[in-house]
C-alpha cells in the first residue's frame, strides 16, 4: 500500500513560504492591521504606528512586492490599501486563531 499524498508544485510551496515570511515581521503585520481600516498615505501610517516615514516606506515596498498591498496615486501622495479580500481574510483568520482558548 502506497501513500497517495498530493502536494502543490515546488514553486508554489516556495512562493507560499515567501508569502508567510511577510507575516513573520511584527512591523509589517502592524502596517497591515492599519490598512485593514482603509486607505492611508505613508505619513498617516507612520503617525499611527509612531514610526518614521522612511521605515514605513521600506516595509510598504516589501509588502507591495509580496502583492499584499496596493498603492494608488492621489495627487502628490500614494494611498495604500490591502491588495484584496484574501489578505483581509488571512489577517482575520490569524487573529481568530490566536484568540482561541
Amino acid at each position: 500500500m502506497g501513500v497517495n499524498i498530493r502536494l502543490p508544485i515546488e514553486d508554489e510551496m516556495y512562493d507560499l513560504a515567501e508569502l508567510f515570511k511577510c507575516f513573520g515581521d511584527s512591523t509589517r503585520v502592524r502596517i497591515l492591521c492599519v490598512l485593514l481600516q482603509g486607505e492611508f498615505c505613508v505619513g498617516d501610517i507612520a503617525e499611527a504606528l509612531n514610526m518614521t516615514q522612511s521605515a514605513v516606506s521600506h516595509q510598504l515596498k516589501l509588502l507591495k512586492q509580496a502583492k499584499l498591498i496596493a498603492g494608488k496615486r492621489d495627487g502628490k501622495q500614494i494611498l495604500y490599501s490591502l491588495a484584496d479580500d484574501h489578505v483581509r481574510s488571512i489577517i482575520n483568520i490569524g487573529l481568530e486563531h490566536i484568540e482561541e482558548d
